[in-house]
C-alpha cells in the first residue's frame, strides 16, 4: 500500500491539535502528529513538504444549483447592477455578445437585486419591465432570474413559448413572474439550453467548487427549479466532486416515495420541495404581512395534509425527506406536522432519516424545540445575512427591524440542539467556505452568531451528517477518516469565538482547541492550494 506523508504544515485535527503532519494510505487517513514522528513511523512513504501551508478537512457545500450556478459563471450575471438602466445596459451588451448564442439563442441571466438598486432616474430602484426588457433584446427569449431564483424578468419571445402562461398564478404582463407563472417561464427556459451547454455549466460549477476547497456538493433539484433531464444528467456526469442529489416533490405514502426514488435514482425526497418561496421576492409565507407590502403574506405551495403525508411516507420507506422553508408561517406548518408524526411513529423513526429544512430563516425557540426533538438538520446559508441582514437591507426593508432581527439565528438553533450545515444556495450566493464562515461568526445581530468552530463544523462534518453520513469520523481529519482535504494559504491561524464569552474559554491554551485562519472583517481569507477527495486531487493550483 502507498503512503503519503504530508509534512511541514498545520494540520486541523482534534486527534492532534498541535499536529503539523499527516500520512495517508489508499485514500484514508491512517495518522496525524508531528513531523518527527512521522518520518519515523512512515520511513518508506511519499514525502509531501507542505512548507508551512495550513490543512484543513474538505469542504461540504449542502445546497446548491450546479447548472444554473454554471450558467452564471460563463453567462450573463447581473450581481452587480446597480439601477435598472444599468441592469438593461448589461443585458443588452449581452445580445450583442456572440457568446450569448452558445445556449440557441436564450440569454440566461441572473443575480439582479432591486432592493440594492438606485439612480438618475426615479424609475430606476425597480424590476425591468417586460417591455423595457424586449426594446434591448427585440425578438431573443430571455430569462433573468432574480437574485433568489424565485421570481423573473422573461421577454415576449420567452413568454410566447408557453400557450397558457396568462391563466397561471403569478402571472402579471410587464412585472416579474412569480409562483407557478415563474416556474413555466423557467422550464421553457431550460428546454433551450442545449444538453452540451448544460454539461458545460455543471462542469464548470464543480471545478469552481473544487478550486474553493470544496470536495462534495448537494445539488438540490426538482420539477420547478431544475427538472428530470437536468437531474438525470447529473447523476451520470463523471467528475470528482461527489455530489448527492434531492429532488424536491411531494409523495403521498411509502410505495410513492421509493417508486419515485427508483425514477429519478435521487439519494433523497426534499431539497427544493417548496412550501413557500422567497423573501426578495415576496413569496416567503409569513404569519404577518410583508412592512413593504401589507396586502401579502406570499405564497404557499403546500398545506398541512402534503406535509405531514411527505414526511410520514419517507419516514416509514427510511428515506431522508426534506422542504424549503423560509417564512415562519411555512416553518410553523412543517414543525406542526412534525410534532403529529413524533406523536404517531415517535422520534427515533423520525431522527433515523435525518430530514432536514432548508434556509431555515425564521424559526423560534419553540420550534426549534420540535425541531431538534425529531432529529431534523437545517440547512442554512450564512451570506445571506451577510448580503440582505443590515440596517436598511432588504430583510429590514420587507420585515421590519423587529422581525428582521431574529432571522438566520445560527446561535440559538445550536444551543437547542439543531443540527446545522451551511452551504451557498448557489447561485444566490457564491460557492465560498470561508466567507459563510466568515458571515456565521460575524452575524449582523451579534446574538444571532456562533463560533469560528461551530461554523468551521457546520461546513465540514456538518455537511456529510445532513447527507446521511454520521460516522463520527468523516469531515475530519483523524485517523480513519476518509482522506478528502484541502491545503491552504493562510496569513495567521488564530482561536477565537464569535463574541467575548466564547472568546475567553477558548483561546486558552488548555483547551487544546486547533487553530483556524482569522475570519475576522478585513482579513485575508484562506487561498486554496490543492483539493483533493478520498486521495484524489481535484484541484491543484500549481499543476499548471
Amino acid at each position: 500500500m502507498a503512503t503519503q506523508l504530508l509534512l511541514g504544515g498545520a494540520v486541523y485535527s482534534p486527534a492532534a491539535p498541535d499536529a503539523t503532519a499527516m500520512a495517508v494510505t489508499d485514500g484514508i487517513v491512517v495518522w496525524v502528529g508531528t513531523d518527527d514522528v512521522g518520518r519515523a513511523l512512515h520511513p518508506d512513504a511519499e514525502v509531501i513538504d507542505l512548507g508551512g501551508l495550513f490543512v484543513s478537512p474538505g469542504f461540504v457545500d449542502s445546497h446548491v444549483h450546479l447548472t444554473s450556478t454554471g450558467l452564471g459563471l460563463d453567462g450573463l450575471t447581473l450581481n452587480e447592477a446597480s439601477s435598472r438602466t444599468h441592469c438593461l445596459r448589461l443585458v443588452a451588451k449581452a445580445a450583442e455578445a456572440e457568446s450569448a448564442h452558445d445556449a440557441g439563442d436564450l440569454i440566461w441571466g441572473l443575480g439582479w437585486d432591486d432592493s440594492t438598486w438606485a439612480g438618475s432616474e426615479p424609475e430606476d430602484g425597480r424590476f425591468p419591465t417586460t417591455s423595457e426588457l424586449d426594446a434591448v433584446v427585440g425578438t431573443r427569449p430571455v430569462y433573468l432570474a432574480r437574485i433568489d431564483e424565485h421570481s423573473a424578468v422573461a421577454s415576449t419571445a420567452l413568454r410566447r413559448l408557453i400557450p397558457d402562461l396568462a391563466d397561471a398564478v403569478g402571472y402579471h404582463p410587464e412585472e416579474p413572474l412569480v409562483a407557478e407563472a415563474h416556474h413555466l417561464v423557467r422550464g421553457a427556459a431550460r428546454l433551450l439550453v442545449t444538453a452540451a451547454h448544460r454539461e458545460r455549466a455543471q462542469r464548470r460549477a464543480l471545478d469552481g467548487a473544487a478550486a474553493h476547497g470544496v470536495v462534495a456538493v448537494h445539488e438540490n433539484g426538482g420539477p420547478d427549479i431544475s427538472g428530470m433531464d437536468d437531474f438525470l444528467a447529473l447523476g451520470e456526469l463523471d467528475h470528482p466532486v461527489e455530489i448527492r442529489r434531492y429532488w424536491g416533490q411531494a409523495v403521498t405514502d411509502a410505495d410513492h416515495a421509493r417508486e419515485l426514488m427508483s425514477i429519478t435514482r435521487a439519494d433523497a425526497l426534499g431539497g427544493d420541495l417548496f412550501i413557500d418561496g422567497a423573501i426578495g421576492s415576496h413569496t416567503a409565507w409569513l404569519t404577518e404581512p410583508y412592512t413593504d407590502d401589507p396586502h401579502t403574506h406570499g405564497i404557499n405551495y403546500l398545506d398541512a395534509d402534503q406535509i405531514r403525508d411527505h414526511v410520514r411516507a419517507c419516514t416509514i420507506a427510511g428515506i431522508q425527506a426534506g422542504f424549503h422553508v423560509i417564512g415562519d408561517a411555512a416553518t410553523g406548518v412543517v414543525v406542526g406536522a412534525l410534532a403529529e408524526l413524533a406523536d404517531e411513529l415517535g422520534t427515533p423513526a423520525l431522527a433515523r432519516c435525518a430530514h432536514r429544512l432548508e434556509h431555515a430563516e425564521m424559526v423560534t425557540a419553540a420550534d426549534a424545540e420540535v425541531l431538534a426533538r425529531c432529529g431534523v438538520i437545517a440547512s442554512m446559508q450564512p451570506l445571506f445575512d451577510a448580503e440582505w441582514g443590515g440596517p436598511g437591507d432588504l430583510y429590514d426593508a420587507r420585515l421590519g427591524a423587529s422581525r428582521a432581527a431574529t432571522l438566520n439565528d445560527f446561535a440559538m438553533l445550536a444551543k437547542t440542539g439543531v443540527a446545522l450545515s451551511f452551504s451557498s444556495d448557489a447561485p444566490v450566493t457564491a460557492i465560498d467556505p470561508w466567507s459563510t464562515i466568515r458571515a456565521a461568526v460575524h452575524h449582523h445581530q451579534p446574538t444571532n452568531a456562533i463560533s469560528a468552530r461551530g461554523a468551521f463544523a457546520a461546513t465540514t462534518r456538518g455537511g456529510w451528517r445532513a447527507g446521511g453520513v454520521n460516522d463520527g469520523v468523516t469531515g475530519t481529519l483523524t485517523p480513519g477518516a476518509p482522506a478528502s482535504y484541502a491545503v491552504w494559504e493562510v496569513d495567521d491561524l488564530v482561536v477565537a469565538g464569535s463574541h467575548e464569552k466564547v472568546q475567553r474559554w477558548s483561546t486558552d491554551p488548555r483547551s487544546r482547541v486547533p487553530a483556524l485562519p482569522d475570519v475576522s472583517p478585513g482579513a485575508a481569507l484562506p487561498r486554496c492550494v490543492r483539493t483533493v477527495h478520498r486521495g484524489r486531487t481535484l484541484y491543484d493550483r500549481d499543476a499548471g
